[in-house]
């Protein structure tokens, strides 16, 4: 016969493992809870959010007659994955910064996506209403290789394509300061030798546009660039504890908003669209303000 000590000590044991599970229960609820959040943020609410980073930018050699410049970027559009009423707020916003100078730094157009005329004329009729007292200016993503419409639209919508060209700015006076747009890194052919040109070495502020991050290593070191603008990497897009899940080829080493390379500040816009998946975590899409002042 089982003593009393025993069968109460079994009832113990019996009623703790019922306290567990109903705990266990009540943990597993609350995740799937906290997934399907996740998902309804991810899926419907980060992707169709737009922030403005503000950034006060000094650098030297910059012109007097460009203290104060407001340069915008935005990158990575990725239209198709982004809709036509998307990139009319996305227009919107940048006109309401009141930038002098606007550049985008490649993928216009999602691979994904079939472009049609009405795209071409969506696309068009928004980007040529981008309002920059000084000048708009693209440079190619890898996207955008393979787009044979690109050059066409950024043309008809007023804006200058650069391909390891520049152009020279000026605001006022005879100083100015210089824009230079590389080629995409990974599907085109990136040349850096006409940014040494006798012309370029006059102008002391020299700002270069590049689609992927991680290739400005290839040219830092033996160019005196002023400031470095980039792209591609979404900000990781999906950035769950740091895991790094969507980090696409030529944004390996440089994904976050700010680094410091060679004393060359290296700024890299998360983009205002997506690719892959229309889906966003903690990686809110944005465009950058750059304030330019003299150091």
């Amino acid at each position: 016969m089982k003593s009393r000590y025993k069968l109460n000590e079994k009832k113990r044991k019996k009623e703790r493992r019922a306290v567990y599970k109903k705990k266990y229960k009540k943990f597993a609820i609350l995740l799937v809870i906290v997934l399907l959040l996740l998902l309804i943020w991810g899926k419907f609410v980060e992707p169709n959010m737009l922030v403005i980073n503000d950034y006060k930018v000094e650098t030297q050699g910059l012109p007097n007659s460009f203290n104060g410049v407001r340069i915008v970027h935005f990158s990575d559009l990725h239209y198709g994955l982004t809709k036509e009423k998307r990139l009319e707020k996305i227009i919107k916003t940048i006109n309401s910064l009141h930038p002098d100078i606007v550049v985008f730094t490649g993928d216009l157009v999602d691979l994904s996506h079939d472009l049609t005329d009405d795209d071409i004329k969506v696309l068009v009729n928004n980007l040529k209403n981008i309002d920059a007292k000084l000048g708009k200016y693209a440079i190619y993503g890898n996207h955008d290789v393979k787009n044979s419409n690109y050059d066409d639209i950024m043309y008809d919508a007023k804006i200058t394509v650069l391909k390891n060209n520049y152009d020279a700015v000026y605001n006022k006076t005879n100083e100015g300061i210089l824009i230079y747009g590389l080629d995409d890194t990974l599907e085109g052919t990136p040349k850096i030798n006409s940014i040494k040109n006798k012309e370029v070495k006059n102008i002391k502020n020299r700002i270069v546009l590049v689609h992927e991050p991680d290739y400005i290593n290839n040219f830092i070191y033996d160019y005196d660039a002023s400031l470095v603008l980039s792209g591609h990497s979404h900000g990781i897009q999906v950035n769950v504890l740091g895991a790094n899940l969507f980090l696409p080829k030529g944004s390996k080493k440089y994904y976050k908003d700010y680094y410091e390379v060679s004393n060359t500040p290296l700024y890299i816009s998360n983009g205002v669209g997506n690719t892959g998946i229309n889906f966003r975590l903690f990686s809110v899409p944005s465009i950058n303000l750059y304030r330019l002042y003299t150091s």
